[in-house]
């Protein structure tokens, strides 16, 4: 299992040293561990005492959580998080599961903070301001871009795989698997079977 890359954590962690509340909430985990799923990206990630996040030091070690993302989930968020989170499917321990979710909902980065330090506070504000503001008016085109390049490459030019197609295909290789177990165990039975020397 990979860890997750060092800018990803580092990103993360500065939009949590953000937001008190949302380290509160994470602390109480502290050593659980989350694996995020997104082809063909495959991390874990564990909570620390603080809070914050880091890559486990056992790579072996079993997830608690599993966060699925789709392929397509950059362009599902550039239709805003909520629809991006519609397709996001946890798995495992209900109560850190539960609290990921609603850090993953709820955390934002504070980009006007992080500007001030760079430009001042009233420089920052208008930038942050004129950003929203077009971002307002520009959102439904963003949107709707998003929602076409989303259904060209599900649909017209299959480059993403829908999530039927990738259930089904996951349906099959189980059920290959189950097979080839139920091979090897007959061929092992004939083997034995085999060896035993008649009785006299």
């Amino acid at each position: 299992m990979a860890a997750l890359p060092i800018p990803a954590l580092a990103a993360i962690n500065h939009v949590l040293g953000q937001a008190d509340w949302a380290r509160e909430k994470l602390a109480v985990f502290a050593g659980r561990s989350a694996r995020v799923v997104m082809p063909p990206f495959d991390a874990n990630i564990v909570v620390l005492d603080n809070g914050f996040l880091s890559s486990p030091t056992d790579d072996k070690a079993e997830a608690d959580v599993t966060i699925n993302l789709p392929a397509s989930a950059p362009l599902l968020l550039l239709q805003g998080l909520p629809v991006l989170m519609r397709a996001v499917k946890l798995s495992g321990s209900v109560d850190f599961a539960e609290a990921l979710s609603f850090v993953i909902r709820n955390l934002k980065w504070d980009v006007e903070e992080d500007l001030s330090k760079v430009v001042g506070d009233i420089a920052a504000h208008r930038l942050v301001d004129g950003a929203k503001r077009f971002g307002t008016w520009n959102a439904g085109a963003a949107q709707n871009l998003a929602g076409n390049f989303a259904e060209y490459f599900t649909e017209e030019n299959p480059l993403i795989a829908q999530r039927v197609a990738v259930s089904d295909f996951s349906r099959e290789v189980d059920s290959l698997r189950d097979d080839v177990a139920r091979l090897e165990k007959r061929v092992a039975r004939v083997g034995r079977a085999a060896r035993i020397p008649p009785q006299v």
